[in-house]
């Protein structure tokens, strides 16, 4: 796979989480200064091979989005843009909408707190669009994107619920837009990449399931975006470099290390989860359970407490721990 060390298509990129502290009324309010030292920590890690990840993905799913208002999401973005422009990467947030309307509307107010690229989830609709509805919705977001001076990437999430799937043909159609820098593909089922790759080798596709980097690698993605690289960098990055050298063994032993806690990122819960487990890993439980999420039950929190663990004996067995 042959790539440079300035393309960020072929890197891992860590989904960074929004830090949250206690107002003096007790209201949960985001927590600037820590979300940025987190995102600046992950973004200074280095692989075996000495790359970095090659952008900053913040207000996504793991970034409570969904959650947040657009005020707030708005001025945690422009936080964060500043630490992007000083490690020369770029910054990506998410965005979901139930029109193509108010979906462009999104995207050009992203523009303005310097998102580079948005990933743009289907439409939030009770009906299943048709394939034509589909395009639509993410033609219009495309022309949005070119107006605002920013590109976009159709995110296709078919195994979380409350997000409808793109087909094959329209993901291929999308590809074909000059605004789409790339797909993502959050599945387990990496076979959909192959497919992809079949019909068109020169798509960029980014894989968004901790669980099968490495697979989603061999089928043809060249990159990912990562919930338990934010904890683990160093694993994360060397991960993906033996990926793209194809030194699958290897790639394989760092995945085998993570398994424990890279299982969380395909549960409903991820984002509580993969959350907590980074508070304990920078000793700042309280922290890491402050979520405008769920809240966990204890047996949660003792599961995922035990995951980190396993993961980390394993990834400092690798020599791969931060």
């Amino acid at each position: 796979m042959k790539t440079t060390s300035t393309d960020w298509l072929y890197t891992v990129m860590p989904a960074v989480f929004t830090w949250l502290k206690e107002s003096e009324s007790g209201v949960l309010e985001i927590d600037f200064d820590e979300t940025r030292r987190q995102a600046e920590y992950v973004l200074k890690a280095q692989g075996k091979g000495g790359s970095r990840m090659g952008g900053l993905v913040a207000s996504g799913t793991l970034g409570e989005n969904s959650y947040l208002s657009n005020e707030q999401r708005l001025s945690l973005l422009k936080s964060l843009s500043e630490v992007a422009k000083e490690n020369n990467v770029p910054l990506i947030s998410g965005a979901s909408a139930e029109t193509k309307e108010e979906i462009a509307k999104i995207i050009a107010g992203l523009a303005t707190v310097g998102v580079d690229t948005v990933m743009v989830m289907p439409p939030k609709t009770l009906e299943v669009p048709s394939d034509e509805d589909m395009y639509a919705y993410y033609a219009l977001a495309a022309t949005a994107a070119k107006e605002a001076g920013v590109t976009i990437m159709p995110y296709n999430n078919p195994d979380a619920a409350g997000y409808h799937a793109i087909s094959t043909n329209t993901l291929i159609k999308l590809a074909s837009l000059p605004e789409v820098a790339a797909l993502k593909i959050s599945t387990i089922d990496v076979s959909i990449i192959e497919t992809l790759l079949l019909v068109n080798k020169d798509l960029k596709i980014l894989a968004g399931v901790d669980t099968v980097t490495v697979y989603a690698g061999l089928a043809g993605a060249c990159g990912g975006i990562t919930g338990v690289g934010t904890i683990f960098p160093k694993a994360s990055i060397t991960m993906q470099e033996y990926v793209l050298k194809g030194e699958w063994d290897e790639a394989l032993k760092v995945s085998q290390a993570m398994n424990s806690i890279s299982y969380l990122d395909g549960q409903p819960l991820l984002m509580e989860y993969l959350k907590f487990a980074m508070g304990l890993h920078h000793n700042d439980v309280d922290g890491g359970l402050r979520t405008l999420g769920k809240k966990l039950t204890p047996e949660q929190i003792e599961d995922v407490r035990a995951r980190y663990i396993l993961a980390k004996e394993r990834i400092e067995g690798l020599g791969l721990l931060d």
